[in-house]
Protein backbone atom coordinates (compact mmCIF):
# COMPACT_ATOMS: atom_id res chain seq x y z
CA UNK A 1 0.00 0.00 0.00
CA UNK A 2 1.39 3.39 -1.00
CA UNK A 3 0.24 6.77 0.35
CA UNK A 4 1.47 9.67 -1.78
CA UNK A 5 0.60 13.09 -3.12
CA UNK A 6 -1.93 12.95 -5.95
CA UNK A 7 -0.81 13.90 -9.44
CA UNK A 8 -2.30 14.54 -12.88
CA UNK A 9 -2.28 10.84 -13.66
CA UNK A 10 -4.77 10.21 -10.85
CA UNK A 11 -7.58 12.38 -12.25
CA UNK A 12 -9.60 9.70 -14.00
CA UNK A 13 -9.36 7.22 -11.13
CA UNK A 14 -10.25 9.89 -8.56
CA UNK A 15 -13.30 11.05 -10.52
CA UNK A 16 -14.40 7.42 -10.94
CA UNK A 17 -14.08 6.84 -7.17
CA UNK A 18 -16.16 9.91 -6.36
CA UNK A 19 -18.80 8.96 -8.91
CA UNK A 20 -19.01 5.46 -7.43
CA UNK A 21 -19.10 6.44 -3.75
CA UNK A 22 -20.50 9.99 -3.58
CA UNK A 23 -21.92 10.94 -7.00
CA UNK A 24 -23.87 13.84 -5.51
CA UNK A 25 -20.64 15.74 -4.75
CA UNK A 26 -20.07 16.39 -8.48
CA UNK A 27 -16.32 16.22 -8.94
CA UNK A 28 -15.38 17.24 -12.50
CA UNK A 29 -12.32 16.34 -14.52
CA UNK A 30 -11.74 19.98 -15.42
CA UNK A 31 -11.57 21.19 -11.82
CA UNK A 32 -9.52 18.23 -10.62
CA UNK A 33 -7.12 18.52 -13.54
CA UNK A 34 -6.45 22.15 -12.66
CA UNK A 35 -6.01 21.25 -8.99
CA UNK A 36 -3.43 18.55 -9.73
CA UNK A 37 -1.66 20.23 -12.64
CA UNK A 38 0.74 22.20 -10.44
CA UNK A 39 2.32 21.64 -7.02
CA UNK A 40 -0.31 22.29 -4.38
CA UNK A 41 -0.23 25.36 -2.18
CA UNK A 42 0.03 24.57 1.52
CA UNK A 43 -3.47 23.87 2.80
CA UNK A 44 -4.70 22.57 -0.57
CA UNK A 45 -3.16 19.11 -0.60
CA UNK A 46 -4.44 16.02 -2.38
CA UNK A 47 -3.35 12.51 -1.45
CA UNK A 48 -4.10 9.03 -2.70
CA UNK A 49 -3.79 5.49 -1.43
CA UNK A 50 -2.73 3.07 -4.14
CA UNK A 51 -2.75 -0.72 -3.98
CA UNK A 52 -1.41 -2.84 -6.82
CA UNK A 53 -1.65 0.13 -9.17
CA UNK A 54 -5.28 0.92 -8.31
CA UNK A 55 -6.55 3.97 -6.43
CA UNK A 56 -8.30 2.82 -3.24
CA UNK A 57 -8.31 6.01 -1.15
CA UNK A 58 -8.52 9.76 -1.66
CA UNK A 59 -8.06 12.74 0.64
CA UNK A 60 -7.99 16.45 -0.11
CA UNK A 61 -7.78 19.62 1.95
CA UNK A 62 -8.80 23.22 1.46
CA UNK A 63 -8.90 26.49 3.35
CA UNK A 64 -12.28 28.10 3.93
CA UNK A 65 -12.00 31.41 2.08
CA UNK A 66 -12.49 34.44 4.28
CA UNK A 67 -12.61 32.47 7.55
CA UNK A 68 -11.22 34.22 10.61
CA UNK A 69 -9.68 32.45 12.42
CA UNK A 70 -8.51 30.42 9.46
CA UNK A 71 -10.39 27.14 9.16
CA UNK A 72 -9.75 24.13 6.96
CA UNK A 73 -11.93 21.51 5.36
CA UNK A 74 -11.27 18.09 3.96
CA UNK A 75 -12.65 15.13 2.07
CA UNK A 76 -11.67 11.55 2.81
CA UNK A 77 -12.78 8.47 0.89
CA UNK A 78 -11.70 4.84 1.12
CA UNK A 79 -13.21 2.08 -0.98
CA UNK A 80 -15.41 -0.12 1.26
CA UNK A 81 -13.39 -3.30 0.71
CA UNK A 82 -10.22 -1.53 1.93
CA UNK A 83 -11.61 -0.03 5.13
CA UNK A 84 -10.36 -1.15 8.51
CA UNK A 85 -6.74 -1.39 7.32
CA UNK A 86 -5.47 1.96 8.57
CA UNK A 87 -5.66 3.69 5.18
CA UNK A 88 -8.05 6.38 6.40
CA UNK A 89 -5.81 7.09 9.39
CA UNK A 90 -2.73 7.57 7.22
CA UNK A 91 -4.58 9.83 4.79
CA UNK A 92 -6.05 11.88 7.64
CA UNK A 93 -2.59 12.36 9.15
CA UNK A 94 -1.37 13.79 5.83
CA UNK A 95 -4.34 16.15 5.63
CA UNK A 96 -3.99 17.36 9.22
CA UNK A 97 -0.29 18.05 8.70
CA UNK A 98 -1.07 20.02 5.55
CA UNK A 99 -3.75 22.14 7.22
CA UNK A 100 -1.58 22.83 10.28
CA UNK A 101 1.27 23.96 8.01
CA UNK A 102 -1.15 26.45 6.42
CA UNK A 103 -2.09 27.86 9.82
CA UNK A 104 -5.61 26.45 10.00
CA UNK A 105 -7.04 26.31 13.52
CA UNK A 106 -9.61 23.60 12.83
CA UNK A 107 -10.66 21.01 10.27
CA UNK A 108 -14.20 20.39 9.05
CA UNK A 109 -15.51 17.33 7.26
CA UNK A 110 -18.93 16.16 6.10
CA UNK A 111 -18.90 12.50 7.03
CA UNK A 112 -21.08 9.45 6.63
CA UNK A 113 -22.75 8.81 10.02
CA UNK A 114 -21.05 5.43 10.17
CA UNK A 115 -17.65 7.08 10.50
CA UNK A 116 -18.51 9.44 13.39
CA UNK A 117 -17.13 7.13 16.10
CA UNK A 118 -13.95 6.54 14.10
CA UNK A 119 -13.42 10.29 13.61
CA UNK A 120 -13.97 10.93 17.32
CA UNK A 121 -10.71 9.12 18.00
CA UNK A 122 -8.90 12.01 16.31
CA UNK A 123 -10.77 14.75 18.18
CA UNK A 124 -13.73 15.32 15.86
CA UNK A 125 -17.11 16.24 17.31
CA UNK A 126 -20.42 16.61 15.54
CA UNK A 127 -21.97 20.07 15.37
CA UNK A 128 -24.92 19.50 13.01
CA UNK A 129 -26.08 17.57 9.97
CA UNK A 130 -26.01 18.35 6.26
CA UNK A 131 -28.57 16.99 3.81
CA UNK A 132 -27.82 16.20 0.16
CA UNK A 133 -30.60 16.32 -2.41
CA UNK A 134 -30.95 15.95 -6.17
CA UNK A 135 -33.34 16.59 -9.05
CA UNK A 136 -33.59 16.01 -12.77
CA UNK A 137 -33.69 19.64 -14.01
CA UNK A 138 -36.25 18.66 -16.64
CA UNK A 139 -38.73 18.11 -13.80
CA UNK A 140 -38.35 21.59 -12.29
CA UNK A 141 -41.56 23.60 -11.78
CA UNK A 142 -42.53 26.52 -13.97
CA UNK A 143 -40.58 29.71 -13.49
CA UNK A 144 -42.20 32.06 -10.94
CA UNK A 145 -43.19 35.50 -12.17
CA UNK A 146 -40.25 37.90 -12.34
CA UNK A 147 -40.97 41.12 -10.39
CA UNK A 148 -41.16 44.07 -12.76
CA UNK A 149 -38.58 46.12 -10.85
CA UNK A 150 -35.74 43.57 -11.20
CA UNK A 151 -33.75 41.84 -13.95
CA UNK A 152 -33.16 38.09 -14.06
CA UNK A 153 -29.76 37.55 -15.72
CA UNK A 154 -27.29 34.69 -16.26
CA UNK A 155 -23.74 35.03 -14.96
CA UNK A 156 -22.61 35.57 -18.55
CA UNK A 157 -24.20 39.03 -18.26
CA UNK A 158 -22.99 39.80 -14.74
CA UNK A 159 -20.09 41.99 -13.66
CA UNK A 160 -18.02 39.68 -11.44
CA UNK A 161 -17.30 42.54 -9.03
CA UNK A 162 -21.03 42.88 -8.36
CA UNK A 163 -21.33 39.15 -7.80
CA UNK A 164 -18.34 39.19 -5.46
CA UNK A 165 -19.98 41.92 -3.39
CA UNK A 166 -23.15 39.83 -3.06
CA UNK A 167 -21.15 36.70 -2.29
CA UNK A 168 -19.31 38.53 0.50
CA UNK A 169 -22.65 39.14 2.21
CA UNK A 170 -23.79 35.58 1.50
CA UNK A 171 -20.70 34.06 3.09
CA UNK A 172 -20.99 36.19 6.23
CA UNK A 173 -24.69 35.44 6.73
CA UNK A 174 -24.93 31.76 5.72
CA UNK A 175 -25.46 29.05 8.35
CA UNK A 176 -22.28 27.23 9.33
CA UNK A 177 -19.52 26.77 11.85
CA UNK A 178 -16.79 28.86 10.22
CA UNK A 179 -16.73 32.59 10.97
CA UNK A 180 -16.43 34.30 7.57
CA UNK A 181 -15.12 37.84 7.36
CA UNK A 182 -14.00 38.70 3.84
CA UNK A 183 -12.34 37.07 0.83
CA UNK A 184 -10.33 39.52 -1.29
CA UNK A 185 -11.61 39.98 -4.82
CA UNK A 186 -8.47 38.61 -6.52
CA UNK A 187 -8.64 35.39 -4.52
CA UNK A 188 -12.38 35.02 -5.18
CA UNK A 189 -11.81 35.68 -8.88
CA UNK A 190 -9.21 32.89 -9.09
CA UNK A 191 -11.00 30.36 -6.91
CA UNK A 192 -14.62 30.95 -7.91
CA UNK A 193 -15.15 33.04 -11.02
CA UNK A 194 -12.29 31.48 -12.99
CA UNK A 195 -12.88 27.94 -11.76
CA UNK A 196 -12.98 25.70 -14.85
CA UNK A 197 -16.18 24.02 -13.64
CA UNK A 198 -18.18 27.19 -12.96
CA UNK A 199 -21.22 26.90 -15.22
CA UNK A 200 -21.74 30.58 -15.96
CA UNK A 201 -24.61 29.92 -18.35
CA UNK A 202 -26.37 28.08 -15.50
CA UNK A 203 -25.61 30.65 -12.83
CA UNK A 204 -28.46 33.13 -12.40
CA UNK A 205 -28.70 36.45 -10.58
CA UNK A 206 -31.33 39.05 -9.78
CA UNK A 207 -30.11 42.58 -10.51
CA UNK A 208 -31.78 45.63 -9.00
CA UNK A 209 -30.60 49.23 -9.23
CA UNK A 210 -27.09 48.21 -10.19
CA UNK A 211 -26.68 45.59 -7.46
CA UNK A 212 -26.89 41.82 -7.35
CA UNK A 213 -29.51 41.11 -4.70
CA UNK A 214 -29.91 37.34 -5.17
CA UNK A 215 -28.01 34.64 -7.03
CA UNK A 216 -27.40 30.92 -7.41
CA UNK A 217 -24.00 29.54 -8.43
CA UNK A 218 -23.59 26.16 -10.10
CA UNK A 219 -20.50 24.08 -10.82
CA UNK A 220 -20.33 20.93 -12.90
CA UNK A 221 -20.04 19.62 -16.44
CA UNK A 222 -22.32 18.84 -19.36
CA UNK A 223 -24.32 16.16 -17.55
CA UNK A 224 -24.57 17.17 -13.88
CA UNK A 225 -24.23 20.28 -11.74
CA UNK A 226 -23.73 21.13 -8.09
CA UNK A 227 -25.37 24.18 -6.50
CA UNK A 228 -22.51 25.62 -4.46
CA UNK A 229 -24.23 28.76 -3.17
CA UNK A 230 -27.66 30.35 -3.31
CA UNK A 231 -28.32 33.54 -1.42
CA UNK A 232 -30.48 36.65 -1.19
CA UNK A 233 -29.29 39.86 0.46
CA UNK A 234 -30.91 40.07 3.93
CA UNK A 235 -33.06 43.10 3.14
CA UNK A 236 -34.62 41.34 0.14
CA UNK A 237 -35.40 38.00 1.72
CA UNK A 238 -38.93 36.65 1.96
CA UNK A 239 -39.84 37.74 -1.58
CA UNK A 240 -39.33 34.42 -3.38
CA UNK A 241 -36.06 35.44 -5.08
CA UNK A 242 -34.26 32.23 -4.11
CA UNK A 243 -37.04 30.21 -5.75
CA UNK A 244 -36.77 32.42 -8.80
CA UNK A 245 -33.02 32.09 -9.38
CA UNK A 246 -32.88 28.38 -8.60
CA UNK A 247 -35.83 27.58 -10.86
CA UNK A 248 -34.31 29.66 -13.65
CA UNK A 249 -30.97 27.90 -13.25
CA UNK A 250 -32.63 24.48 -13.43
CA UNK A 251 -34.49 25.48 -16.60
CA UNK A 252 -31.22 26.66 -18.18
CA UNK A 253 -29.55 23.40 -17.12
CA UNK A 254 -32.33 21.31 -18.65
CA UNK A 255 -32.06 23.24 -21.91
CA UNK A 256 -28.30 22.52 -21.95
CA UNK A 257 -28.85 18.78 -21.55
CA UNK A 258 -27.98 18.43 -17.87
CA UNK A 259 -29.84 15.49 -16.36
CA UNK A 260 -28.85 15.70 -12.68
CA UNK A 261 -28.58 18.65 -10.29
CA UNK A 262 -27.45 18.37 -6.68
CA UNK A 263 -27.33 20.58 -3.63
CA UNK A 264 -26.69 20.43 0.11
CA UNK A 265 -28.10 22.30 3.11
CA UNK A 266 -27.55 22.31 6.84
CA UNK A 267 -30.45 20.88 8.82
CA UNK A 268 -31.13 24.27 10.43
CA UNK A 269 -31.41 26.12 7.12
CA UNK A 270 -35.19 25.89 7.05
CA UNK A 271 -35.85 28.55 4.36
CA UNK A 272 -33.55 26.95 1.78
CA UNK A 273 -34.75 23.44 2.60
CA UNK A 274 -38.28 24.69 1.89
CA UNK A 275 -37.16 26.21 -1.42
CA UNK A 276 -35.57 22.94 -2.49
CA UNK A 277 -38.67 20.99 -1.49
CA UNK A 278 -40.80 23.35 -3.59
CA UNK A 279 -38.44 22.83 -6.54
CA UNK A 280 -38.84 19.06 -6.25
CA UNK A 281 -35.44 18.02 -4.93
CA UNK A 282 -35.39 14.57 -3.30
CA UNK A 283 -33.09 13.77 -0.39
CA UNK A 284 -30.23 11.42 -1.20
CA UNK A 285 -28.04 11.31 1.90
CA UNK A 286 -27.46 12.92 5.28
CA UNK A 287 -23.95 13.44 6.62
CA UNK A 288 -22.62 14.51 9.99
CA UNK A 289 -20.75 17.82 10.14
CA UNK A 290 -17.62 17.15 12.18
CA UNK A 291 -15.15 19.70 13.53
CA UNK A 292 -11.69 19.01 14.94
CA UNK A 293 -9.34 21.57 16.55
CA UNK A 294 -5.87 21.51 15.04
Amino acid sequence: MEIRAAGPGDVDAAVAMHDALVPYLVITRSALTRRLATPADVGRGSFVAVDDGGLVGWASSGLIGGSDPLDGELRLLVRPEYRGQGIGTRLLEEIHADLRAAGATSARVFADPGSVDWAARFGYRQTRQVHYAGIDPRKAPDLPEVPSEVELVPFTEVDPRLLHAADEVAQRTKPGDAKISSQPYDGWLADIWNSPDLMRAMGVAVRHEGRIIAFTRNHGDGTKIWSRMTSTLPEYRGRGLAKLVKAAALHRAAEAGVTAAYTANYDGNTPMLAVNEWLGYHRIATHAVLICPL
